[in-house]
């Protein structure tokens, strides 16, 4: 699915990260102050100041302005000519007549011949012009104090020579020396701290961005639902264990393995299967059939427990339920309500059970268990059969719901095979875990089928929205029991 991006969208999605870009945006000012402070050599600079003349000798006024506007002309070629090898070299002769060669090569390039390469010493020089002057300031920088100066005062001394030499017209001259500066003027820890957190923000914000662009998870259920034209049934926040990560094997996710009947359920988690238990009402309130499927595209996306409390929010209108374990290759629901599953849906088909022996009776108040029974060899076929369809009837007339949990539809086509008996399916996706490519597939198998895609749940969302019940709860709005009397009474009436 293309994506695009709003000014708010990006604000927000920077906002969700916001702990993580100021983590790695310290970690990266903290490295390069540690970089600067104990990886970088510390350098020392030395400075002088050279004055251009186009003519020695000044008799009047206007010849002194001449002088300076020529001595301005000069600059640019007088700076060439201090960097030309040449000088360079009458440089490098020098240092080698002050220091040992030993020594100098600590800090600058010395050839087979046993000389000062004119590069080493060309790149510890910054030599610039003075704006609006005739003055050329040449910098040295080296990791001896020493060295910088005396680099300084001994390009001042061979200067003139090869200045002469090479224009012919002028003259520069200094009126000092460079002197020795023990304070260090690089690395400088506070700018590289600063240049250090930045790129380490830049760089965050840059990956953030590139996961989100590539990420094809579903995040906004409303994006598939404008998708697809469906409706969004509902959104179940991420509680509990859900926090912690799925088991490699294929079984329901951590989040949402509660039922609602325990008591460490959140609150906004029970009133969330409110929602969805009235909605799906009033989605089937035309259809003649109450039986409802219960699928996901992939494996691991909460389809199993989010059909148990579906069916547990409709058996607390005081409607009589029957949940039906349909994923007769990886049953889960005997498991969650703790029953035996030695005899269920399987046995019950072919006729090697009773309903009276199949039929886990109240296993929540108004919710009857039909657990899936051992494993067939055939699951679809006996969906697709007759008995089953015969089955489904006589329940009708006997619950006045029916919920059937129904395998993930992008793995077998169990649940499309039930299309003639049922109300539709509702798709059970999860946040940030099914993606745009799952679904759309998930839809295509549908529409192969003509199946009713009755709407989305989105299951384990990790934020909290704008109108999360835990705001409702914060400000007083909570799971009484007048309230719960009430519900009851609001979706008894949308049952009736």
């Amino acid at each position: 699915m293309k994506k695009t991006y709003s000014i708010k969208d990006l604000i927000r999605l920077l906002m969700s990260r916001i702990w993580l870009i100021v983590i790695v945006t310290i970690l990266g000012g903290a490295a390069a102050f540690a970089f600067s402070k104990y990886v970088l050599p510390l350098k020392y600079s030395s400075h002088i100041t050279m004055y251009v003349q186009s003519y020695t000798g000044i008799t009047e006024n206007n010849n002194n302005a001449n002088n300076i506007s020529n001595s301005k002309q000069l600059v640019n070629t007088y700076m060439e000519v201090l960097k030309d090898d040449a000088v360079m070299n009458a440089v490098g002769d020098k240092l080698l007549e002050q220091y040992d060669k030993e020594d100098l090569e600590k800090y600058l390039s010395v050839n087979s011949e046993g000389k000062v390469t004119p590069s080493s010493i060309r790149k510890c020089l910054t030599i610039t012009s003075v704006v609006d002057t005739s003055a050329v300031k040449v910098v040295a920088t080296t990791l001896d104090p020493e060295l910088a100066a005396d680099i300084c005062n001994d390009l001042t001394e061979v200067a003139p020579e090869y200045v002469e030499k090479a224009v012919g017209v002028g003259s520069i001259n200094t009126i000092d020396k460079a002197k020795v500066y023990k304070t260090p003027v690089a690395p400088n820890k506070m700018k590289n701290t600063a240049i250090g957190m930045a790129a380490a923000f830049m760089l965050i914000v840059l990956i953030i961005f590139i996961i989100d662009f590539f990420d094809n998870t579903i995040k906004e259920p409303d994006e598939a639902a404008e998708l697809y034209n469906k409706a969004i049934i509902g959104e179940i926040q991420q509680f509990g264990d859900g926090k912690k990560k799925s088991s490699k094997k294929n079984k329901e996710p951590a989040a949402g393995r509660g039922l609602l009947t325990d008591k460490d359920v959140p609150f906004n988690v029970v009133e969330s299967y409110k929602s969805i238990r009235t909605n799906l009402l009033f989605t089937i309130a035309t259809s003649e059939k109450k039986v409802i499927a219960v699928s996901s595209p992939n494996p691991c996306e909460g389809k199993s427990t989010s059909a148990a409390n579906i069916a547990i929010a409709l058996a607390q209108t005081g409607s009589s339920v029957l949940l039906i374990d349909g994923d007769m290759r990886k049953p889960i629901q005997h498991q969650t309500f703790k029953v035996k599953n030695s005899e269920g849906l399987s046995t019950l088909i072919i006729n090697q059970s009773t309903e009276a022996k199949s039929v886990r009776k109240n296993v929540t108040d108004h919710l009857d268990l039909l657990p899936s029974g051992p494993i067939p060899p055939n699951p679809s076929e006996l969906l697709a059969s007759d008995n089953f369809r015969k089955l489904l009837t006589k329940f009708a007339e006997e619950y006045d719901y029916i919920i059937i949990d129904t395998p993930p539809i992008n793995m077998v086509s169990d649940a499309m095979v039930l299309n003639d008996n049922i109300s539709g399916v509702v798709l059970v996706l999860r946040y940030a875990a099914t993606t745009f490519d799952d679904l759309s597939d998930c839809m295509k198998q549908a529409d192969i089928a003509q199946a009713n895609v009755l709407g989305f749940i989105m299951n384990d969302v990790h934020r909290k929205g704008k109108h999360s019940y835990y705001e409702y709860k914060k400000y007083g709005y909570s799971s009484t029991p007048e309230n719960k009397k009430e519900n009851k009474k609001e979706e008894k009436k949308h049952a009736d």
